[in-house]
């Protein structure tokens, strides 16, 4: 059973960075196809990132495109998402998630495997 734990979130000022961890526990996280996810209060949650299994393609939404960068450390069996110039309106639970199928998707359906969720807050 594969698990994943995020980690990294926090407060930050307007134009500040983060970096989000998801450590994969019970296999190799080149098994996966792995996606970013965040939801904010009251709202749906929405794709922010992509990675293929290899890590060499990335697929970003157009809100993030430029600013987030998804990547992956295979030794360490963990997922990355480094984010810079963060906006108030990046305020959300970050969630990471797996999908077997291995494309890069950004429908939340896709992925059969997700975290509990960090809480990224954006001061302005």
């Amino acid at each position: 059973q594969v698990q994943l734990v995020e980690s990294g979130g926090g407060l930050v000022q307007a134009g500040g960075s983060l970096r989000l961890s998801c450590a994969v526990s019970g296999r190799t996280v080149s098994s996966y196809a792995m996606g970013w996810f965040r939801q904010a209060p009251g709202k749906e949650r929405e794709f922010a990132a992509a990675s293929s299994r290899s890590g060499v393609s990335t697929y970003y939404a157009d809100s993030v495109k430029g600013r987030f960068t998804i990547s992956r450390d295979y030794a360490k069996n963990t997922v990355y998402l480094q984010m810079n110039s963060l906006k108030p309106e990046d305020t959300a639970v970050y969630y990471c998630a797996a999908n077997e199928g291995g494309g890069l998707r950004n429908g939340a359906a896709f992925y059969e495997y997700w975290g509990q969720g960090t809480q990224v807050t954006v001061s302005s």
